[in-house]
């Protein structure tokens, strides 16, 4: 399931595993390898991570312990990890929370977070949210010296809208090879802000955090996804599918674009029901009776 990435030579699962919550599965060191060999089976290969999930690099030190004890794991899959989120947890500050793209920042969130993963490199590190401070030349300084250590060997970004991208590559003689973005039935946005045909236009592959909404696609607390739930099950039984979830992904798997789907569930079965919805594809009349129940209107 291994996937070239963006014409560069990076590939990845075509699902990713994400592990925001990893510090909530209550798992032990044992059952969490059991369960990334179990998503190795699957073909889901690639696990992203960054450095707040969990609070301090917490959810990459537990993934670490795993590729500790089990040390052939590291060339089996693809580690995807992010900085520039910084929180203050001193009450006598001007500000709990804000960004930083410093040179000496990201090599240091680098450097912490290789060691709490237990490994000598990242595959694919991302600046996780757009600095109103950023130097794109700083941050050029920063990649340079990572990839020429061999820290990391591909870089991209999160959350950028396409003026940002654009801003940051023409700074970099390495190629951004992806954007995460938030993408999904409910969140539309980059439809909206042309970051959809941007990358399009670039042939880049974004991946897509919180595909599902954070679940309230599946249990509704509003008009927008209760009118979404009602288009899934429309689908979901024309397509003799009984898990929504499948549908969703394989609404985000049926675009042109090659979006890279983020599950991020600890529960095998979920990571089942994403790699199942690559084998099934929506033609334009299921695609759009989702879409549209989004939109809350017809197309014009």
């Amino acid at each position: 399931m291994l996937t070239t990435v963006s014409n560069s030579n990076f590939k990845m699962s075509r699902i990713v595993q994400g592990m925001m919550r990893l510090n909530n599965w209550n798992m032990t060191i044992e059952e969490l390898e059991n369960f990334i060999l179990e998503a190795i089976d699957l073909g889901v290969t690639t696990f992203d991570h960054a450095d707040i999930y969990g609070g301090n690099h917490l959810c990459e030190s537990i993934f670490g312990e795993v590729l500790k004890k089990n040390k052939s794991l590291r060339k089996k899959i693809q580690l995807i990890t992010k900085c520039d989120i910084r929180y203050n947890h001193n009450d006598n500050v001007l500000v709990k929370k804000y960004y930083d793209t410093s040179k000496e920042y990201i090599i240091y969130s680098v450097e912490e977070s290789l060691k709490n993963l237990n490994t000598d490199y990242i595959d694919l590190f991302l600046i996780h949210r757009p600095d109103p401070l950023m130097n794109p030349d700083e941050i050029a300084e920063a990649f340079y010296e990572l990839h020429k250590s061999g820290k990391v060997l591909h870089f991209g970004v999160s959350n950028f809208t396409p003026q940002q991208f654009k801003t940051l590559q023409s700074r970099l003689s390495m190629q951004l090879i992806t954007n995460q973005i938030e993408i999904s039935p409910y969140s539309l946005e980059h439809f909206y802000n042309d970051n959809i045909y941007f990358l399009m236009e670039k042939k880049i592959n974004p991946m897509a955090w919180s595909p599902l909404a954070g679940g309230k696609l599946f249990n509704p607390d509003d008009d927008k996804s209760e009118r979404i739930n009602r288009a899934l099950k429309l689908v979901a039984k024309d397509l003799n599918i009984e898990e929504l979830d499948i549908v969703v992904y394989s609404w985000l798997l049926s675009h042109p674009l090659g979006i890279f789907p983020i599950s991020g569930s600890g529960k095998i079965h979920r990571l089942k029901n994403a790699v199942r919805a690559l084998d099934i594809k929506l033609n334009k009349e299921q695609w759009y009776a989702i879409y549209t129940a989004s939109l809350g209107y017809k197309v014009p």
